[in-house]
């Protein structure tokens, strides 16, 4: 018994060292695929971008339509400097004070009755208190144009990562919709760091690991050998296939890769170089 674990502990190192040999196919594809949707319904203004565009993280993808935001932010703006308002308030306050401490004096003198101190006290709490409200309707408008400057950037829909456009839906002049069931604007890949999908066979569980080093080898009509790095491992063996899933992260900062090329895959001994992996 015990010599047959043996027989069957070296079949498995020899099927993966004659596997490690031929490499294991593969396939590179985006690491992640968006569409583009509107946060507000509004008319599409500009999409400066096609299908086979490549676009960097940040580029404004879609413009749309925000001359009634604008107007109001305009609005807002002036308000929140204008401060005739507050200085009027504050002169307003300054004269009521002054009667006051006028009419105190008098008081305490007797030259004047308790009612004419209390009218002076109250007209200088009224002026007060308008004060106050101008400074809140300052305070406000300023608070306006800041959310409606948070409304003009969802006006600019940017790329969220450095990619190609692979499809464009929507056109200027046409009307962009929000919800989950809208027609979405543009559909982007991203290609800046690339997957690497490989489906390997149960003998080879437990030999891949996490962050372990690879080299892949690019198909035609890409030539070329590229350094990868595992990131994921199945934690489920697939019992009617006997095989399992790895993906591999690829970095292609220019590009230079394209998606959906074919590939082999050739890992390198656990340990040896290990890189960190992409969260």
């Amino acid at each position: 018994m015990k010599r047959m674990s043996v027989i069957c502990g070296l079949s498995l190192v020899v099927i993966a060292a004659q596997a490690q040999d031929k490499g294991h196919e593969c396939l590179i594809e985006p690491w992640q695929r968006v569409e583009v949707r509107s946060p507000v319904e509004a008319l599409i203004e500009s999409v400066p971008v096609d299908r086979g565009s490549r676009v960097k993280k940040g580029q404004i993808l879609v413009t749309l339509d925000s001359g009634v935001e604008r107007a109001a932010l305009a609005s807002a703006r002036y308000r929140s400097v204008v401060e005739g308002a507050v200085r009027s308030a504050e002169s307003r306050v300054a004269y009521a004070r002054g009667k006051h401490q006028r009419r105190e004096e008098l008081k305490k003198q007797n030259f004047i009755s308790g009612q004419d101190r209390d009218d002076a006290l109250a007209e200088m709490q009224i002026a007060e208190a308008g004060l106050t409200e101008a400074r809140e309707d300052l305070a406000a408008a300023a608070l306006e144009a800041r959310r409606l400057e948070e409304l003009l950037r969802q006006r600019k829909l940017k790329s969220p990562f450095a990619g190609v456009v692979t499809e464009r839906l929507q056109h200027p002049g046409e009307l962009a919709q929000t919800g989950e069931t809208a027609r979405a604007i543009l559909k982007l890949a991203q290609t800046d760091h690339l997957r690497v999908e490989v489906v390997l066979p149960a003998a080879l569980y437990g030999t891949i690991k996490v962050r372990q080093n690879a080299d892949v080898d690019a198909e035609t009509p890409l030539k070329g050998r590229y350094k990868a790095v595992v990131q994921v491992v199945d934690g489920v063996v697939d019992s009617a296939s006997g095989t399992f899933g790895v993906r591999l992260d690829l970095p292609n900062p220019n590009g230079d890769i394209p998606p959906g090329i074919k590939c082999r895959v050739r890992f390198n001994p656990p340990g040896a170089g290990q890189a960190a992996s992409r969260g």
